[in-house]
């Protein structure tokens, strides 16, 4: 510990942070009634968005960075949990973690177990706006939505854009700075925008 603090103090200042935190992020969680399980870490405080009439889960293991100084790859803001509407629905499986990034579910977004997604990274199941001009003046939150469905031990890197419908498959990689506009089968790499398969693992 000592040779810790002494090599890398921002961890041990990093630690003292997330004692510090835990029982705002223990309250806020509790007001949305967002059920509670163990080995949870938070750097800093998610700013959460829930609809009264939505639903969210996190399974165990959840780790969250909100703070710039939390991760060297500095989060640009603090991690956004958002279910917009009645009848939104988010679920994550255990062991996921994310770095100042954005879930925001219309519909629904599902999310496996040990997914890792790198910082600044937006996972969106909906386009928000209308595409067509008279529809965005009548209605300007009437954008299309689609269920977005991430499988299991998938890595997304930093400053990455998932968009609505998409399905990763297990064990795929999103490259880092990529938009993924269509489906990734389990066990690839995929990057670039539009996302393509570069590499299969």
């Amino acid at each position: 510990m000592a040779n810790q603090a002494w090599d890398a103090p921002w961890k041990i200042q990093n630690e003292l942070k997330r004692w510090l935190v835990y029982p705002w992020v223990r309250v806020l969680f509790a007001a949305n009634r967002i059920p509670w399980h163990s080995g949870w870490r938070f750097y800093g405080i998610p700013i959460i968005q829930k609809h009264r009439r939505s639903w969210m889960s996190f399974g165990p293991g959840l780790g969250l960075r909100s703070s710039a100084r939390s991760n060297p790859l500095a989060p640009n803001h603090p991690v956004i949990l958002c279910t917009w509407q009645a009848g939104s629905y988010l679920e994550v499986g255990s062991n996921f973690a994310m770095t100042g990034g954005t879930l925001c579910a219309f519909e629904r977004i599902t999310i496996g177990d040990n997914v890792a997604v790198g910082a600044n990274t937006s996972i969106l199941d909906t386009d928000f706006h209308p595409i067509v001009r008279e529809e965005r003046r009548d209605q300007p939150a009437g954008g299309q939505t689609a269920p977005v469905v991430i499988g299991h031990d998938v890595f997304v890197g930093m400053n990455c854009l998932i968009l609505k419908g998409v399905t990763i498959g297990d064990g795929s990689v999103v490259g880092a700075g990529s938009v993924v506009t269509k489906d990734v089968p389990p066990g690839v790499i995929v990057a670039g925008n539009p996302a393509r398969i570069v590499q299969e693992l």
